[in-house]
């Protein structure tokens, strides 16, 4: 039977939180890292509130009734992010990643979208090949760290809880740093209530959607970003995403107790502005 491409419904998350479970496990097996899913639940409740998100976009590749695989499109900000694009172990290298790939990058220019992002295993040459293949450009490289909370503060940036009153304020921030906000994924950070920002001389400089694999964060120095990892109570899932070339925050991070447990490359198509500050990409970007 031929491939299939359609939309995702909120009655296939069983089925496309295993395969990207077993995915995810398997790559990484295969190399000698640990994986970024820790279990079938993980992956399965990850995808289904992405299934269910209104400002996530999802395409399933199915078989003969079968599904094969699965691919996302974060909409919730003028720049989109991609994945997890995950293909069941049994059906990968032939040629379903690819469509599930050119599917979202569409969509994304249906959407008349400025620029697509999405990080990649560093360990994985056959996703950067594919990537590198449709077009995305390497930026560069982050850290993935994990470990114990700092439990520090840093002298003249306070950290509190963001509330609604601050999202000009952090959006603003983000258009200074990256020349866009991501102001969606900040209103459900918002909603959660796990933004926090850092002011320093009084006004708004930094802020972070959480500090996890999920979350983003943005701030005018490094400084920002170090006082929003030094407070935080917990890295959530395989931890926080540092890019490399930030060597102060790096190194810092490092002495504190924090590990690295593989390197991701971040990958972008379209609009991209060198950062004119300091950030923590989430897997998305």
């Amino acid at each position: 039977m031929d491939l299939v491409l359609r939309p995702g419904r909120a009655d296939d998350a069983a089925d496309c939180g295993r395969i990207c479970f077993e995915a995810f496990a398997g790559i990484a097996r295969e190399h000698g890292f640990p994986s970024s899913v820790p279990g079938p639940d993980a992956a399965t409740g990850m995808v289904e509130m992405m299934l269910n998100h209104p400002g996530i976009y999802s395409v399933v590749a199915e078989r003969d009734g079968e599904i094969m695989g699965s691919n996302f499109l974060d909409e919730r900000s003028p720049v989109v992010g991609v994945g997890p694009v995950t293909v069941a172990p049994g059906a990968q290298n032939g040629g379903i990643g690819r469509r599930l790939m050119l599917d979202v990058m569409q969509r994304a220019d249906e959407r008349h979208a400025p620029g697509i992002r999405l990080l990649q295993s560093g360990y994985h040459s056959r996703s950067f090949a594919l990537y590198a293949g449709l077009g995305f450009e390497f930026r560069e490289t982050m850290a993935c760290l994990q470990g114990p909370p700092i439990g520090e503060t840093v002298s003249g940036y306070e950290v509190r809880p963001a509330t609604d009153a601050d999202l000009a304020a952090c959006n603003e921030v983000c258009r200074r740093v990256h020349g866009i906000d991501r102001g969606g994924e900040l209103a459900d950070a918002l909603k959660t209530g796990t933004a926090r920002v850092t002011v320093h001389d009084d006004r708004i400089t930094g802020y972070a959607t959480d500090l996890s694999f999920f979350a983003h964060a943005v701030g005018d120095t490094t400084e920002d970003i170090r006082a929003l990892i030094a407070s935080a109570p917990a890295f959530g899932g395989p931890g926080i995403l540092v890019p490399a070339r930030d060597s102060a925050l790096l190194q810092w991070a490092l002495r504190n107790g924090l590990k690295v447990s593989e390197l991701m490359s971040l990958m972008t198509i379209g609009l991209y502005n060198e950062p004119a500050g300091a950030y923590l990409p989430s897997v998305f970007y």
